[in-house]
């Protein structure tokens, strides 16, 4: 099993930056591929970014390329996405999610069995 804890969204003006947070727990966090989703109401959840093992193999939905960027400390057991230039239309419940398999269907929410219970962001115009 698997434990997420997602922190460290909030309210932010339009053009502005936060840094989301998630804390893993549970089997061995080095070995598990994390990605970001996010869901806004009436909306389908959607993949934001994917990080795997060693960190050296990322990838970014495009609406968030030059502006998210996801990493991972393994000794913290933490995975960060660090969202800068943040737009309206990035407000959303940010869920942090678990898998130990690198599958090439990583942009779908059913490949990850493991999800924290989600932080807010909401970015203002």
């Amino acid at each position: 099993q698997v434990q997420l804890v997602e922190s460290g969204g909030g309210l932010v003006q339009a053009g502005g930056s936060l840094r989301l947070s998630c804390a893993a727990s549970g089997r061995t966090f080095s070995s598990s591929v994390m990605g970001w989703f996010r869901q806004s109401p009436g909306k389908e959840r959607e993949f934001v970014a994917v990080i795997g093992w060693s960190a050296v193999v990322k990838y970014y939905t495009d609406s968030v390329k030059g502006r998210f960027t996801i990493s991972r400390d393994n000794a913290k057991n933490t995975v960060y996405l660090q969202m800068n230039s943040l737009k309206p239309e990035d407000t959303a419940v940010y869920l942090c999610a678990a898998s130990f398999d690198f599958s090439a269907s990583y942009y779908q929410s059913s490949q990850y069995p493991y999800w924290g219970q989600g932080t807010q962001v909401t970015v203002s115009s």
